[in-house]
C-alpha cells in the first residue's frame, strides 16, 4: 500500500486561500491523493489563521494544517486509505526568535511517535538554509518526508535521501508572487532602503500555488517518490492525467 501525500505551501492571505479553492480538488484527484497537509501560519492578511479559514481549509480536503511558529507539534491523523500519518511542526532556531534545539525536538516527537504511526512527515519551518540541509541528514531514515518552509521561496532540490526520506528545503509560498514572499513590494521597498517602520500591507497580484507530492511505502515509512511543483493562477491544463 501506498499513501499519495500532497503538502500545500505557506498559504498566504485571501489570495493564497483563493487559489487554494480553485485549484485543491483538482491536484488532489490529479495525484489521487490520500492525505493533504497544508501549511496555514500566513492566511489571515499574512498572520496566523482564525477558525473559520481553518474550517474552511478542511472542508477543501486537507487533513492537517501546519502553523509554523505556534501549534501543538505533533498531529496523528487517519489517512483515507484507513492507516494513521503523523505530522511533525518542528521550527529551526538560526536567525529566528530563540527556542529549544529543534533537533532534541526531533528526538523527542520521535519516542512520542513510536508505534502510533509508520508514515511520517515533517514540517521544518526554518529560515536558514544549512539548518534544513542538517535537518535533513539527521532525520534520514526516521521520518518518511521533511518539508521545508516559512522561506516562501521554492527551491530545486525536491530529492529521496539515501535512507528514504524525502527532502525539499522550501516548498514555496501560495500566494501572491508581485510581492517580496507576500508583502506589498513597495512597503518593501521602504523598509529596505529606509529603515523605517511601514505597516504590513498584503499583496494581490499573480499569484500562484506552490507544494509538493510525495508517494510513501505505508508499511515500512519509507519515501518513494516526491515532486514538487508550482502552479499560476492561470494554468489549468497540469490537471491532464498522464
Amino acid at each position: 500500500m501506498k499513501n499519495s501525500i500532497l503538502f500545500i505551501g505557506d498559504i498566504v492571505g485571501e489570495p493564497g486561500l483563493q487559489i487554494v479553492r480553485e485549484h485543491l480538488k483538482h491536484l488532489i484527484d490529479k495525484y489521487n491523493a490520500d492525505f493533504v497537509i497544508a501549511n496555514g501560519e500566513n492566511v489571515t492578511n499574512g498572520k496566523g489563521i482564525t477558525k473559520e479559514e481553518a474550517e474552511e481549509l478542511f472542508s477543501l480536503g486537507v487533513d492537517v494544517i501546519t502553523q509554523g511558529n505556534p501549534g501543538k507539534g505533533i498531529k496523528i491523523a487517519k489517512s483515507k486509505l484507513g492507516n494513521q500519518i503523523a505530522v511533525v511542526q518542528l521550527q529551526g532556531r538560526a536567525f529566528m526568535y530563540s527556542i529549544d534545539c529543534p533537533f532534541r525536538a526531533m528526538e523527542y516527537a520521535l519516542n512520542q511517535i513510536k508505534n502510533k504511526a509508520q508514515v511520517i512527515i515533517v514540517d521544518f519551518h526554518a529560515e536558514a538554509t544549512a539548518e534544513k540541509v542538517a535537518m535533513g541528514w539527521f532525520v534520514d531514515g526516521k521520518v518518511s518526508a521533511l518539508i521545508g518552509t516559512h522561506t516562501h521561496i521554492q527551491t530545486a532540490d525536491a530529492s529521496l535521501l539515501p535512507n528514504g526520506t524525502a527532502y525539499i528545503t522550501d516548498v514555496g509560498m501560495t500566494g501572491p508572487y508581485d510581492s517580496v514572499l507576500g508583502l506589498d513590494k513597495n512597503i518593501a521597498l521602504k523598509r529596505f532602503t529606509l529603515q523605517t517602520a511601514h505597516k504590513y500591507k498584503l499583496a494581490e497580484r499573480d499569484v500562484h500555488l506552490c507544494g509538493a507530492h510525495l508517494l510513501i511505502d505505508s508499511q515500512t515509512g519509507q519515501a518513494l517518490h516526491i515532486e514538487s511543483f508550482i502552479i499560476p493562477n492561470f494554468e489549468r491544463s497540469v490537471y491532464e492525467k498522464s
